[in-house]
């Protein structure tokens, strides 16, 4: 008969993985639990349990690079709103005063003679306002055309944010939750090899056995505890980093839960599915670029067209040779017209700037051909990374299945006294790797999928 006196959950879910990888329509009955509340007391309560999904929409609100994104997106509709302004009329107001110690002199003709004449008064004092319309202007012409590309652009650079974000953060909480099932794993070890000691020193004290067996079951057990401490202590630097990659406050505490059907039904992804590059946020930010990029050759090659601008001046003009009766009476007089500017030649500049745009949207051009040849790159590497961890996934499946029947097998042989203490330490220590192998495998395959969805441009940023 074996051992099922203690079957811990995480191997319960492991198995349970591993049959409904045989059999996708078997129906598991293990219910959602959480692995962070054993051996995480010091970490947060159960009251204050995050799930994947939890941990995502906080990081979505919360985390500080994501909100810069926010506020990038705000100063580029404040900048188009800058860069319309002159459109509408510019207003100044303005106002001097001067005294002459020397009048002017003119030269008018009396009696067909050159005569010199002071002009003017000894104050002057003007208060003026001046009014200008843009009424065509190739700088205003790009602002206008670029203004939603911008928009665009910033947004899109915020949801590659969320990308990032969505992935680091699943990522960490894997990585989390793969630390704190390894603890159950070394935690049952634990207990396996503490009954194996006692068991082998039993049988020391009765004579049936000398006492090496009793000195290798306590230093299979010290290992065993020296590897549980290790992944202890490496839980509060885990949550760290997920804290991080969240804007989750360090004074404050959650602890991580997980549905296991839930987990168990999303690591599957249509591997035939046809990748689109036009799914990528980057290949988006690209062509963004690229539009700008056309606009801005459309500017240069129309410098040639003059501007047009209307402008009005009103003064109000205070005169007297007395300063005390400065102000007594004004002259005003107020004047409209219109500017018109022409270049004509402006060394050769206009043909530069149009010659260095074109070369500019020549090298967008590669960098549209070097961004596919990446991303498909990268999309086959994701996909093969994650076919083999599937594979990997089902092989350990096997082994911890067969290294815990082993065990079972020559615990009780050993029992018996048909098997060495030897082959036990053997079984238990393959028992252990086998289990810890499962785990790995399982987060890596969860890890590959999420490098999958991102390389297809499926990763999700709203939660």
């Amino acid at each position: 008969m074996f051992d099922r006196a203690v079957i811990p959950l995480t191997f319960l879910f492991l198995l349970s993985f591993h049959l409904s990888a045989q059999d996708k329509n078997l129906q598991v009955n293990t219910p959602a639990n959480s692995l962070a509340t054993e051996g995480m007391q010091t970490y947060g309560e159960k009251e204050n349990a995050l799930t994947l999904q939890d941990c995502l929409r906080y990081a979505l609100k919360n985390q500080p690079a994501l909100n810069q994104a926010y506020i990038d997106e705000a100063i580029a509709r404040t900048n188009n709103a800058i860069a319309f302004s002159p459109w509408l009329p510019q207003v100044t107001g303005a106002a001097n005063y001067q005294h002459y110690f020397q009048l002017p002199t003119v030269f008018t003709r009396i009696s067909g003679v050159p005569t010199p004449i002071q002009s003017g008064v000894y104050n002057t004092s003007v208060p003026s306002i001046a009014v200008t319309q843009n009424l065509f202007s190739t700088d205003l012409l790009l602002a206008s055309k670029t203004a939603k590309l911008n928009i665009e652009a910033s947004h899109e650079n915020t949801t590659a944010r969320k990308i990032e974000l969505v992935s680091g953060v699943s990522k960490a909480f894997y990585d989390l939750l793969l630390s704190i099932a390894e603890i159950r794993v070394y935690k049952e070890d634990t207990a396996r090899l503490k009954k194996n000691r006692t068991d082998a020193y039993n049988r020391y004290v009765s004579g049936v056995v000398d006492k090496v067996d009793y000195k290798q079951a306590s230093i299979s057990l010290n290992n065993s505890m020296s590897r549980l401490k290790t992944a202890t202590e490496s839980i509060a630097a885990k949550y760290a980093s997920l804290k991080q990659l969240m804007g989750y406050p360090s004074e404050k505490t959650f602890t991580i839960n997980f549905d296991t059907v839930q987990m168990m039904q999303e690591i599957y992804i249509d591997t035939l599915a046809t990748l689109h590059f036009e799914k990528r946020i980057e290949y988006q930010l690209l062509q963004t670029a690229r539009k700008i990029q056309r606009e801005t050759t459309m500017y240069y090659q129309l410098g040639w067209i003059p501007s047009l601008s209307a402008f009005y001046n009103y003064n109000y003009a205070f005169q007297a040779n007395d300063f005390e009766d400065l102000y007594n009476q004004a002259y005003p007089y107020s004047l409209f017209g219109l500017q018109l500017n022409v270049p004509l030649f402006t060394g050769f500049r206009r043909n530069e700037n149009i010659h260095k745009a074109k070369l500019q949207e020549r090298r967008t051009d590669w960098d549209d051909v070097n961004l596919r040849l990446g991303i498909y790159t990268q999309y086959r590497q994701a996909l093969a990374a994650y076919k083999s961890n599937l594979y990997y996934l089902h092989a350990q499946g096997d082994n911890a299945t067969m290294a815990r029947e082993v065990y079972n097998i020559v615990k009780l042989q050993y029992s018996e006294g048909i098997k060495a203490y030897l082959d036990v330490i053997v079984a238990e220590s393959d028992l252990q790797t086998s289990e810890v192998n499962y785990l790995n495998a399982l987060f890596q395959l969860l890890e590959s999928k999420i490098d999958l969805e991102k390389a297809m441009g499926d990763i999700p940023t709203e939660i």
